[in-house]
């Protein structure tokens, strides 16, 4: 018998030798494969009679740190966010141009002024009015084109959400397939190992699209999860992006939560259950490409294109405008009264007022909206001033009970003004509690003519003739898309002498350079404040500063983003980096070890035989000495 365990035991060793040797040579096969995952053999003790073991080889272990492996693919998702950002807001500088360069805004903002500044010199010379009305030109073209730019930039992210879609999607089909192939396989089966090796090839592709988090059961199934609990894959089941692509975007086709009124794709993802959720507002997916294609373009890029909006609408109400100080009524109650007559729709009435239980200031601005539908207009928490929409024409009675209504914890009071005042006025003064003291009123309304009378010109206009008035309907804002409009008036192009004649009747005398020092002033020097959807400022405390100082401060913020989202990328580059050579460390083929196991596979090897030699002469020892 013991002749007999030795020769099993020395049989079974090159029966392991071999399949080692096969492992060693199958690791040395694929030392440059992507994704193979180096194997080394399992190898267990079996017990044979009474003395001695033999050797017998259970399977493959697949070497690698799941720990790092999870690691790399958190930051595989974070730098494919990172790239995807800082990749479209470098070429969103691009359509901003570089500062001081010919072609940019701040170049063509900066003609502009400095060719009014020219026609006051020139007192008005006909050549001074055809320089300056080029250059204003020159500046709508430029804020025409950066919208395009802008929308160009969104519709392209549209359109890598598509393709990303697909990319998942065929990501986590492959996963899903390669687990129903897993069941009923161990894990240290040689074939489970390589598609195993397939299968995480499979989720570090996934990776750079959406953030995952992967679990692995019994049966060796791998479940994906993104970061906020939805899940991918299952157990022989995959989720599906879909994406309804809305084509080529403009400044209007903006995300509503309600897919009858959003203006972008629809990008959705089908559970293995069956059920359908919203990507977008469910904050499906925290990292990955995807979720840096949404940001783009659901906000910075929609907040890039509200700066040069509200930069359009800034500037063009700058020089149409005319702000009325309202009627002092002595009271008491004390207050003023204010003539709504030629209001355009957008135009407001700013009332300043202190609440004296509390010796706080408050302003409250009260905007002729006709459109019904876009009733009421939504503030910010603290937001000062507070909107209120009401329509200025349909009657003192009625605007009065609107606005006590809406403001009724303010204790202001809103009535229509007694005769000898038109019907057009609006009278507002405290509730006589003594509990609010009306500060301040004014009206501002639109100069629709360019001989008013008035220093005031509708100089930009949203299109050819349309006043920019700062309207708000149920589909939005005037200002909305502005940018991409913007035009110069086309009876200025007929007429550029409206530069300098502000009047008919009198007739503005030769050389009166009252109107461009207004419009120098109000676009160098005059301080507006800018809405916080600009990205600047907050509700309570917006950004205020002149025209130039908004273009500067915008443009500034907008390259230390870019700069940000360049270093985030090259950090996340070495952080990925990092890991990947972490993880190769152990899980990549190494073949000064291979060629060392190879030697004492050899070694091994020959010892075994070398056994089965020694077991097979003493065997034949023995027979002849029993004959």
């Amino acid at each position: 018998m013991g002749l007999s365990s030795a020769l099993a035991s020395a049989m079974s060793g090159l029966r392991a030798n071999q399949a080692a040797l096969s492992i060693v040579s199958s690791n040395v096969a694929n030392s440059q494969t992507p994704g193979y995952v180096v194997q080394t053999p399992n190898q267990i003790e079996v017990t044979t009679g009474d003395f001695g073991s033999t050797a017998m080889t259970t399977g493959v272990s697949r070497e690698l740190d799941t720990y790092v492996q999870n690691q790399l693919r958190t930051e595989t998702g974070g730098s494919g966010y990172a790239d995807q950002m800082a990749n479209i807001l470098k070429q969103l500088q691009n359509v901003y141009g570089t500062p001081g360069n010919s072609g940019t805004l701040e170049t063509a903002l900066n003609n502009f002024t400095t060719a009014l500044q020219a026609l006051s010199t020139s007192a008005g010379s006909s050549s001074a009015q055809t320089v300056a009305l080029g250059a204003a030109q020159t500046l709508a073209q430029q804020l025409n084109l950066a919208t395009k730019g802008i929308q160009s930039l969104r519709s392209n992210v549209e359109q890598d959400l598509g393709t990303s879609a697909l990319a998942a999607n065929a990501s986590m089909q492959q996963i899903a397939d390669i687990n129903t192939r897993l069941q009923g396989l161990s894990a240290n089966d040689p074939s489970a190992a390589t598609l195993m090796d397939q299968r995480d090839q499979a989720i570090n592709a996934l990776s750079k699209y959406v953030d995952v988090r992967v679990t692995t059961d019994g049966s060796n199934q791998a479940n994906i999860y993104t970061t906020t609990g939805i899940q991918l894959v299952g157990a022989g089941l995959a989720s599906q992006f879909s994406f309804a692509s809305a084509g080529a975007l403009s400044a209007t086709s903006l995300y509503n939560i309600d897919p009858a009124k959003s203006g972008v794709g629809a990008f959705n993802i089908k559970l293995p259950n069956g059920s359908s959720v919203d990507v977008v507002a469910n904050n499906v997916v925290s990292s990955g490409q995807i979720a840096a294609d949404l940001k783009l373009r659901d906000q910075t890029l929609v907040q890039a294109q509200n700066q040069i909006d509200q930069l359009a609408a800034t500037m063009s109400s700058a020089l149409s405008d005319k702000t009325t100080a309202g009627s002092t009524v002595s009271g008491p109650p004390a207050g003023f009264d204010l003539d709504l007559a030629g209001a355009a729709p957008g135009n407001s009435v700013n009332i300043t007022y202190t609440d004296t239980t509390t010796n706080t200031k408050r302003q409250v601005t009260l905007v002729n909206v006709t459109d019904p539908a876009a009733l009421p207009l939504q503030n910010a928490t603290n937001a000062n001033p507070m909107q209120i929409g009401v329509n200025f024409s349909g009657g003192m009675g009625a605007i009065a009970s609107a606005l006590n209504t809406a403001l009724s914890g303010s204790h202001l009071s809103f009535a229509a003004a007694p005769s000898p005042a038109t019907a057009t006025t609006l009278r507002v003064t405290d509730d006589n509690t003594g509990l609010a003291k009306v500060n301040s009123s004014s009206i501002t309304k639109t100069i629709s003519s360019l001989t008013s009378g008035n220093p005031q010109l509708p100089l930009f206009t949203d299109g050819g003739q349309a006043l920019y008035t700062g309207a708000i309907t149920a589909s939005g804002s005037q200002m909305t898309g502005l940018a991409g409009r913007i035009a110069v008036n086309t009876q200025l192009t007929t007429d550029p002498t409206r530069l300098s004649v502000y009047s008919t009747s009198p007739v503005t005398p030769a050389g009166d350079t009252t109107r461009s020092d207004y419009l120098y002033s109000q676009l160098t020097s005059a301080v507006f404040s800018y809405s916080p959807q600009s990205g600047l400022g907050s509700a309570s405390q917006p950004f205020t500063g002149s025209v130039s100082n908004y273009l500067q401060q915008f443009l500034s913020i907008q390259g230390n983003a870019a700069t940000q989202a360049t270093q985030l990328q090259q950090g996340q580059s070495v952080v990925v980096s990092t890991l990947q050579a972490k993880f190769n460390s152990t899980s990549s083929v190494n073949l000064d070890s291979e060629m060392s196991n190879l030697i004492q596979l050899q070694n091994a090897y020959a010892a075994n035989a070398h056994v089965m030699s020694v077991v097979q002469s003493m065997m034949n020892t023995l027979l002849q000495a029993q004959v």
